[in-house]
């Protein structure tokens, strides 16, 4: 039997011991023997809880305990669980997260530490909550080389995007109905800014080409500047308006971004909505490959959390490699990324659209006194120096297409 310790009762660290408890059987077939929870770290009390006889407050109860092999860590943040993973990885524990943020700023290290000790660090919940797209990238997709992902990476952004393209509705009023129905937090600007998918694309590039990638590097921008209008305009070019999680390498440079893009029907990543996440990987060789499924939620979360302590159980004392290595690898200036943008001006600036920009494509969005149009490919520097000499300037989305 193995004994583990869940750090955290949460939405994701309850989830842990329920799917635990609920699918004991059939995990204990896959792991090879049973799997049960010891201790649950956590600052409250749960009375009539039936997991309050394993409930801890003092962390290194769990640290000083040989018989403790796995460490479930579901706290979120980096304080304390920096300190409390690694602890647990020095002393040859495995540990299996759910936690973006440790993940993205700390992942390198504690791949080291746990390759160190002959222990398994392992992170399939952090990106895509139940959808398995870590170990692919690890294990699954590597006799290709990455040339791109392309991500729709939360769920509450996802969301509100799908209602304003069926409602019609303004950015302010969605995200009041995402808030209500639990969708998107009092404080949603992890989500809305692009925040939280950053950390997740910059997790997958770090994998996908095997050396760190500082999310703080990545261009950011979130959806609280898109507006009832602009879908107007993209439902007059049959095209849907999501934000993406990008990264790719062209000519030995690797680019990144997160931003609101328009993609057309052709585009795989087109039919997904509401709180759905999915992701694209391009590989040189097998071409695309999407993982869809919910990216967030309390069941979906815990199931690959679970799913990685499988794995920790199944490479006891053995290392499953991950190749990241601790040298950053440098992200392109943003620019210097070529794009196709959607625009939209006033009406009077028209000709002048038309004779500063070599090749415009009009678009009708039925919206009095502006004037929509896509431009040809170009440098966001040179996009940037261009639309900057235009009084009437009101908004502009990139082009996926």
């Amino acid at each position: 039997m193995i004994k583990i310790a869940v750090l955290g009762y949460g939405t994701v660290g309850s989830g842990v011991v329920e799917v635990l408890h609920t699918n004991a059987k059939v995990i204990a077939k896959r792991a090879g023997q049973e799997v049960e929870v010891k201790y649950v770290l956590d600052l409250r009390d749960f009375p009539g809880d039936p997991v309050q006889s394993k409930v801890v407050h003092d962390y290194s109860i769990i640290a000083n305990d040989p018989e403790i092999s796995i460490v479930v860590e579901t706290m979120g943040g980096t304080k304390p669980a920096y300190e409390f993973v690694k602890q647990a990885l020095l002393a040859g524990k495995s540990v299996c997260t759910s936690n973006k943020e440790l993940v993205a700023a700390y992942g390198a290290e504690l791949v080291h530490i746990a390759k160190s000790r002959n222990a398994n660090f392992l992170f399939e919940a952090s990106v895509g909550g139940g959808i398995p797209v870590i170990r692919p990238l690890n294990q699954s997709l590597t006799a290709d080389r990455i040339e791109q992902i392309n991500g729709i990476l939360n769920g509450t952004t996802n969301y509100i995007l799908t209602k304003m393209a069926n409602e019609g509705s303004d950015f302010a009023d969605v995200l009041k109905e995402a808030q209500r129905l639990g969708y998107a937090e009092k404080d949603p600007t992890a989500d809305v800014e692009g925040y939280d998918a950053c950390r997740k694309i910059a997790i997958l590039t770090s994998l996908a080409y095997g050396q760190q990638v500082d999310y703080e590097d990545i261009y950011t921008e979130g959806i609280t500047k898109i507006t009832a209008e602009d879908f107007k305009y993209a439902k007059a070019m049959g095209a849907a308006i999501k934000i993406f999680g990008t990264s790719k390498k062209i000519g030995g440079k690797l680019y990144a971004m997160v931003a609101p893009q328009m993609i057309q029907s052709d585009n795989p990543l087109f039919a997904v909505n509401d709180v759905f996440n999915a992701i694209c990987v391009t590989g040189n060789m097998l071409g695309d490959v999407m993982f869809y499924g919910k990216g967030a939620g309390k069941e979906a979360t815990a199931s690959a959390v679970v799913s990685d302590v499988v794995d920790a159980v199944k490479h006891m004392n053995v290392n499953v490699m991950t190749i990241w290595e601790d040298e950053k690898q440098t992200v392109a200036p943003m620019d210097e990324m070529e794009n196709r943008f959607f625009v939209r001006i006033g009406e009077s600036e028209k000709a002048k659209a038309e004779a500063e920009f070599e090749e415009i494509e009009a678009v009708d969005g039925g919206v009095a006194g502006e004037f929509g149009f896509i431009t040809e490919k170009m440098t966001e520097k040179k996009f940037h120096d261009t639309i900057a000499g235009f009084d009437s300037f009101i908004t502009r989305i990139r082009v996926g297409f």
